[in-house]
C-alpha cells in the first residue's frame, strides 16, 4: 500500500514538471506554479525538469519495491 503512495506521488511530480517545462518552452514567460522563482527562464526550465525527473525516479522505484515486495511474500 505505501508503495502505491509513492508511485502516485512520483507519476504527479512527473506530470506537473513534464507539464510545466513544454508550458515554459512554449511561452518564455509564463513561469506557472514556479512564477515566485527567481532566475528567470533558466531557474524555472531546470526546477521544471528536475520535478519530472524525479518524479520518473520515485515512480520507477516505487513500482520496483512493489513487485519486490510482492514476490517475497
Amino acid at each position: 500500500m505505501k508503495y502505491d503512495i509513492f508511485q502516485g506521488l512520483g507519476v504527479v511530480l512527473f506530470v506537473l514538471g513534464a507539464q510545466g517545462a513544454i508550458r515554459q518552452l512554449i511561452d518564455h514567460d509564463n513561469a506557472g506554479l514556479l512564477g515566485w522563482l527567481p532566475g528567470g527562464f533558466a531557474a524555472g526550465i531546470t526546477a521544471h525538469v528536475l520535478a519530472a525527473v524525479l518524479g520518473a525516479v520515485v515512480a520507477g522505484w516505487a513500482r520496483g519495491a512493489a513487485k519486490a515486495a510482492g514476490r517475497s511474500s
